[in-house]
């Protein structure tokens, strides 16, 4: 009996509190869910709910970004897919219709994805690296490795062909002088597309395109949407770019003209400093620049689903905390062997990596 009681009273306390919420949002039109700053799952399906003065009502208009996503003529909700959305910020918006007049609301939910799974490694092979090497971009195809360099710290950008067991510089194209603006040309990060090497530039606005047997320059092209060139890499289809930002950027490899881009986050919200990047069995991994960590991104949405701790890979005591940056994933897509290594680093290794 005494539990029956409490459960009276329970429910008339739920429904005054109920009547009191409700008589103090009387006349007003507001989102009750999902509510301003939410943060979302990616993947999960959001119901939107409103709060409605009345059931009096021509239409309803919901909108993400200014884009139009459901026109409805009654008061039930409405199913959000985030799947569709995308990552990031959005910006939800309301407008009701009725008697002539328009009511506005307002609301705001970022979309996450999980927490990405966390990978050790364990090397499994070391090999000699030029020290003066300041790696932007590096690439491994029939038994040897392709490498771009900046021209950090007195050194020359250039284009190399490297054995991969000796380290020795099997072929050399230096990158010398400056652009208009007296910008001196400073590389960045390559791919290979066919029998043609991409290689970035920094700040200088300008890619190159070199012939892959003869190192001749072939073409150059100007960078559109993304002002600037870190890293770059081909799945196939597309060329795929970062600018130091969180955004891949996606060009066509034949006219190298921008077709747009897509935002990288984890749980934590927008990942920036993307740097050199390596297409490895349909996901991309991308160096975090200052950070002996790579991500591994899902391309179609711009998700991390992993992240491979390198801390401790490079024991080299001497190492500075400036311009000897992790930076250099290259893979063996015949012998499924992974690469990595950093500016200025006298190793170069080859690593499995290990799921925590």
């Amino acid at each position: 009996m005494r539990l029956k009681i409490h459960n009276i009273l329970v429910f008339v306390a739920f429904t005054v509190v109920l009547m009191v919420g409700c008589k103090s949002q009387k006349g007003k039109f507001a989102f009750f869910s999902p509510t301003s700053g939410e943060i979302i799952v990616l993947g999960e399906k959001v119901a939107v709910r409103m709060q409605f003065p009345d059931n009096a009502l021509d239409s309803v208009i919901y909108s993400i970004d200014g884009r139009v996503v459901e026109r409805k003529k009654d008061t039930t909700q409405i199913w959000l897919d985030t799947e569709v959305i995308g990552l990031g910020a959005r910006n939800l918006v309301a407008k009701l219709y009725r008697a002539g007049k328009e009511e506005v609301a307002f609301s705001n939910v970022t979309i996450l994805p999980e927490s990405p799974k966390q990978y050790m490694f364990e090397v499994i092979n070391e090999y000699p690296h030029d020290i003066t090497a300041f790696t932007q971009g590096l690439e491994f195809e029939n038994g040897f490795l392709y490498e771009s360099t900046g021209a950090g710290s007195g050194l020359v950008t250039s284009l190399r062909k490297v054995d991969l067991v000796s380290g020795e510089v099997l072929q050399k194209k230096e990158i010398t002088g400056s652009d208009a603006s007296g910008e001196p040309y400073f590389g960045e990060g390559m791919t290979i597309v066919g029998d043609k090497i991409v290689m970035l530039t920094w700040r200088n606005n300008l890619g190159y395109v070199f012939d892959k047997n003869t190192f001749e320059q072939a073409t150059i092209f100007n960078y559109q949407q993304s002002k600037e060139g870190w890293g770059i890499c081909y799945d196939g289809e597309r060329l795929l770019k970062t600018d130091g930002s969180n955004k891949i950027y996606f060009l066509d490899p034949n006219t190298y003209q921008e077709l747009g881009f897509i935002p990288v986050y984890d749980h934590n919200g927008a990942v920036d400093y993307l740097n050199e990047l390596e297409y490895i069995d349909g996901k991309l991994y991308a160096n975090i620049y200052g950070k002996d960590i790579v991500v591994i991104i899902n391309p179609k949405t711009g998700a991390v689903e992993g992240q491979i701790n390198f801390v401790g890979l490079y024991k080299n005591s001497k190492r500075q905390a400036v311009d000897e940056e992790m930076n250099g994933i290259a893979y063996d897509r015949v012998g499924k062997r992974l690469f990595v290594t950093g500016k200025q680093w006298n190793k170069l290794y080859e690593v499995k990596i290990v799921e925590r």
